[in-house]
């Protein structure tokens, strides 16, 4: 097996890390896009949901953190788990690049939601409430992709077609990689679950208003 393989660096990889990469984007347009689709009846009630946040959020009635680390890892823990096992199965690699699409729709849907219930503020509440920790997150799934992505190769070329390499190297290899994007996840968790709830309380009562109204665009 030649390790060299899993030399997962932007330098070396740059195909699969702009492939993987524009997935996010276009995923991230579809996401915000979709807010223009939502009738009206659904966006006064997710106005109203955030509306109902950012005044818990402002009241300081806030989730221990310990409950936030918790839920925080184990949704992404699930999501980069899924990537680990998609990419072992195989032909369960074109899921993982669903996936990476899917963390762009969400991303997308957000920002375009907030913008367009408070503009700008709705940006900025949006740039101060997830954009630290998706700066860990995101790096951790691309790579935890692009490592799927190289262990399916490795099958298909190696054990499939030439019928010669051993299959545990890159098991491990595949499987270290995903362990050392946990630990990223877990840091990440941890910003959302210490640092994130103090920053918020001091933004949030700048950006909370009396009524957060619908602007729906034509």
């Amino acid at each position: 097996m030649n390790f060299r393989l899993w030399n997962l660096s932007a330098r070396d990889n740059v195909n699969l890390y702009v492939f993987v990469g524009v997935l996010l984007v276009v995923g991230a347009i579809f996401g915000a896009l979709l807010v223009n689709a939502l009738t009206l009846e659904q966006q006064q009630e997710l106005a109203d949901e955030i509306g109902v946040y950012m005044t818990t959020v402002k009241e300081s009635q806030s989730v221990a953190p310990m409950t936030t680390l918790w839920e925080s890892f184990w949704f992404y823990g699930k999501w980069l788990m899924l990537i680990w096992f998609l990419g072992l199965s195989v032909i369960g690699l074109p899921l993982v690049l669903v996936l990476d699409f899917l963390k762009g729709v969400l991303i997308g849907f957000a920002v375009a939601l907030l913008a367009q219930q408070l503009a700008w503020k709705g940006v900025f509440f949006f740039l101060v409430a997830t954009a630290p920790q998706n700066a860990i997150v995101i790096p951790a799934l691309m790579i935890a992709s692009i490592s799927a992505a190289r262990f399916a190769y490795f099958v298909v070329r190696e054990r499939l077609f030439r019928r010669k390499g051993q299959l545990l190297p890159p098991f491990l290899a595949h499987t270290a990689v995903t362990g050392l994007m946990l630990i990223m996840i877990g840091v990440a968790s941890s910003y959302e679950a210490f640092l994130s709830p103090l920053i918020l309380e001091r933004v949030t009562p700048t950006i909370v208003t009396d009524d957060i109204s619908i602007h729906s665009s034509n």
